[in-house]
């Protein structure tokens, strides 16, 4: 069971996510429909995730993202799953900037429709895992540039996967390979990003990063 603090403005979406979550078995422990809100309730519970929209009162422009980045700050361990209407790549790329790149997620509302997909993201995000979501990644893709324009096709399938928080094993199921196989690639995505640090865990983020940046 995670503990959640969930920011969202709308009353009937916060609804729906409060009562979706506690029926895959997680608690709630606070709701906020304020930035400020938000601050206040983190301090005050100490959760093990926070999900929260990237628009938030009074500007509606990036005000839940803005207090995500703080809680960061003060607590770079604090996993953190922003929800947005829309791709906005500078917001992707802020929230995986902060800290090491770990247990963050950025996802399109339109995920919440997919049930388990979603649940799965925040348990994926609460356990130190980076998901980004699929159509973000798409996107992306195209207007890659260099360095990314080393990448093969398939290296370049692979970093796509890993971007949307998969492990070795899932990308190797979606595309039909072994994990052996997903780990030579990985290998040479890394060399050609010149990424060389021994932090396996680092060096994943470090290539998403790279990747979404592309």
């Amino acid at each position: 069971m995670l503990r959640i603090v969930l920011a969202e403005d709308s009353v009937l979406l916060r609804d729906g996510l409060t009562g979706l979550l506690e029926r895959f078995g997680h608690q709630v422990v606070a709701e906020a429909g304020t930035a400020d809100e938000l601050t206040g309730a983190v301090a005050a519970h100490r959760p093990d995730i926070v999900v929260t929209d990237v628009r938030m009162p009074p500007g509606f422009s990036d005000e839940g993202l803005r207090a995500a980045l703080a809680l960061r700050e003060r607590q770079p361990d604090l996993p953190i799953l922003v929800l947005s209407q829309y791709v906005q790549r500078a917001y992707a790329e802020e929230l995986l900037d902060s800290s090491d790149g770990t247990s963050v997620g950025y996802l399109l509302k339109e995920r919440i429709g997919h049930v388990e997909e979603f649940v799965d993201a925040v348990r994926r995000v609460a356990e130190g895992a980076t998901v980004v979501d699929p159509e973000v990644v798409r996107q992306l893709l195209r207007h890659r540039r260099a360095p990314l324009s080393r990448l093969t096709p398939r290296e370049q399938e692979v970093l796509a996967l890993m971007a949307e928080g998969r492990s070795n094993a899932a990308v190797g199921a979606a595309l039909h390979v072994s994990e052996g196989t997903v780990s030579k690639h990985f290998g040479s995505i890394l060399t050609k990003l010149d990424l060389s640090l021994t932090d396996a865990t680092n060096r994943r983020v470090l290539a998403v990063l790279a990747y979404l940046r592309g």
